[in-house]
Formats: C-alpha cells, structure tokens, sequence
C-alpha cells in the first residue's frame, strides 16, 4: 500500500491547477466568439443586458472549469496506482465492460443514466429554461424581469418532473439488481492476494487477532 505524500499532495494539486486552467480557457474560447456571433448577427441579443451576457459566458466556462480539474486529478491519482492496487481496480473496471457489454440497450440507456444524473438534471434544467426563453420572449405584455421568472419556474417544474423520474429510476434498478457489486467484496480479494511479509503490522494483527 502506498501512503501519501506531500509530493504527491502537490502533484494532485498541480494538476488540478492544470485543468482548471485548461477547462476556463476552453470554455472561454468557445463562449466568447459565440458571444460576439450573436451580438454581431442578432438583434434582440445586442438588446440584452450586459449582466446576461457575461452570464452565458460563465454558464458554459465554469462547468468546462470544474470537470476539467476533476479530471485532471482523476487521471493523476490514477497514473499513482501501483501493485496490486491497481490490477484490483483494472479487474474491476473490465468485469464493468463485460457487465456493459452483457446488458440490452434499455440497461445500458438506465445505467448510463444513474451514473450522470446530476449532469441529465442540469442539462434539463438548463434546456428547458432556454426553451421556456425562447416560448416567452415574443409577449409583449410582460417585462424583462418577468419573463425571467416565468422561464424560470417552469424550468424548475420540469426538472422537479425529471429529478422525480431520476429517483423512480434508480428505485427500480435497485430491485431489479440481481447482480452483486464487484468492489464490494474486493478488499477480501486483495487481501488474500497480498503476500503475508508484505502486509502492514496491523493488518497481520487484525488477521490474526
């Protein structure tokens, strides 16, 4: 087992910085020509106010932001993985391929689902609330600000509607799974595979107690 060090501690850090820069400057590079595209091509856009503007351009530079640096940090705790540490996690990852491999499309379509909710829950929230903009934007009996709340409300019932179909969902994969999770056990397994001299005192301890 290898234990962390501030070396390590840093080199996480460091990578994090590094996607964190990579994902602002990706969003940016895409977000602010599309900014200005709209604003040179689109009448209504040059309308808008300047705090909208700047939003949109956030809206699309912080999310790049943060999954960048997780994956960034994601892939250097991997590039730590050593030993027996990391064919346990390999022997993982290929019994999920094979697992994928063995469902139909409707699994698959559900199981991708449970793993990224919370980005189907921000994209629906974020979809509809453009939709619910572009619905609204022609009624001329009601202001700016109004508008925005109205789009907002029901861009939240919409996504009340799918965080309801999200938890049904995995209410029923829950029932439905007949399978038993592979990590689940696999301490167990890794422990059977250490060799004994090499196992920490206080696992020896612990097996032997």
């Amino acid at each position: 087992m290898k234990f962390v060090t501030e070396e390590v501690l840093e080199g996480h850090a460091r990578a994090t910085r590094r996607g964190a820069i990579e994902g602002t400057l990706a969003g940016l590079a895409l977000s602010v020509p599309a900014s200005f595209a709209l604003h040179r091509r689109w009448a209504y856009y040059r309308s808008l106010p300047i705090t909208i503007k700047v939003l949109g351009v956030v809206l699309v530079a912080a999310p790049a932001f943060a999954v960048q640096a997780e994956r960034r940090g994601v892939e250097f705790d991997k590039s730590q993985w050593t030993g027996i540490e990391k064919e346990e996690l390999d022997r993982e990852q290929s019994e999920i391929v094979a697992r994928w491999g063995d469902m139909s499309v409707t699994q698959r379509i559900g199981d991708w689902a449970s793993r990224h909710r919370y980005e189907l829950f921000f994209g629906c929230w974020a979809g509809s609330m453009a939709v619910s903009w572009m619905l609204l934007r022609g009624n001329k009996t009601q202001s700016f600000s109004q508008k925005i709340v109205q789009a907002r409300v029901y861009a939240q019932g919409i996504t009340l509607v799918s965080l309801l179909g999200g938890v049904s969902l995995l209410h029923m994969q829950s029932r439905n799974k007949v399978k038993e999770d592979p990590s689940a056990h696999s301490w167990a397994r890794l422990l059977e595979e250490t060799p004994i001299d090499s196992r920490t005192p206080g696992v020896k301890a612990a097996i032997h107690a």
